[in-house]
């Protein structure tokens, strides 16, 4: 690939990662495989994406508030610090996982979600929010654990965000995508440091795919608003069901 083209292809797959990040979850499933490909070793594409996402998740909280989106705080503060605690644990506890297994074992969590999505907020769409004392220690706790699992392997941690959120509080899809964000805001900026530290990022590489993934997330949490929870679930369906068949196929 030219050295002219190649940016512009690393911008164009950053805007559809970004997209499906703030709106769905698996963007990095579209976005490290193509690092890969241009020539980054796995653990060196791993730390270049995180720059990317970390500047998609400013962009998208940007776009969500521009909206008149609110979230409840300092809940979700508290969310991102306990997925940010238990990422530590994850990482330090994280082990070799055949790539075969684990991508099948994603596609089947995927298609759980979104049945879960689905069946869920039929029974709760017309019901207020759930924010008691206990529901809040169980977002919490659920939050720490999600922590572990993104330490432990990362890649689709948005889809299962999004079901804990959307059973646990009765959050709209549009609210949830925002504390998504918005959390993984504290998490994915320690990994940013954490990869630079370790000299695991290409910048050159990691600041243009964050260009792309930066219009990305602007664009869709806006967009997402402006839609609605009806196409929000329409995309998610749409996006699960191709990353499914990709993982479990390909």
């Amino acid at each position: 690939m030219s050295e002219l083209l190649e940016p512009l292809f690393i911008i164009a797959i950053g805007v559809l990662a970004g997209a499906i990040n703030t709106i769905a979850g698996g963007g990095s499933l579209i976005s490290l495989p193509v690092l890969i490909f241009l020539g980054l070793p796995g653990t060196v594409a791993n730390g270049t994406n995180r720059v990317a996402i970390l500047v998609q998740n400013i962009t998208a909280v940007g776009g969500f508030k521009s909206k008149g989106v609110t979230i409840p705080m300092p809940y979700s503060l508290y969310l991102g610090i306990a997925s940010l605690a238990g990422g530590f644990l994850g990482a330090k506890l994280a082990v070799d996982i055949p790539d075969e297994v684990f991508n099948r074992i994603l596609a089947i969590v995927m298609i759980g979600v979104v049945i879960s999505i689905i069946a869920g907020r039929k029974k709760s769409m017309h019901l207020e929010e759930k924010m008691s004392r206990t529901r809040q220690a169980i977002g919490l706790i659920g939050f720490f654990f999600l922590g572990i699992y993104g330490g432990f392997i990362q890649a689709g941690i948005g889809f299962l965000v999004i079901a804990l959120l959307t059973n646990v509080h009765a959050f709209n899809l549009i609210k949830t995508n925002y504390i998504k964000v918005f959390a993984a805001l504290v998490y994915t900026g320690v990994a940013v440091l954490v990869f630079a530290f370790e000299d695991k990022i290409v910048w050159k590489t990691g600041l243009i795919l964050a260009i792309g993934q930066g219009i990305g997330g602007w664009f869709a949490s806006r967009w997402s608003v402006d839609k609605g929870e009806v196409w929000i679930k329409r995309v998610l369906v749409a996006v699960v069901i191709v990353l499914a068949v990709r993982l479990w196929f390909f």
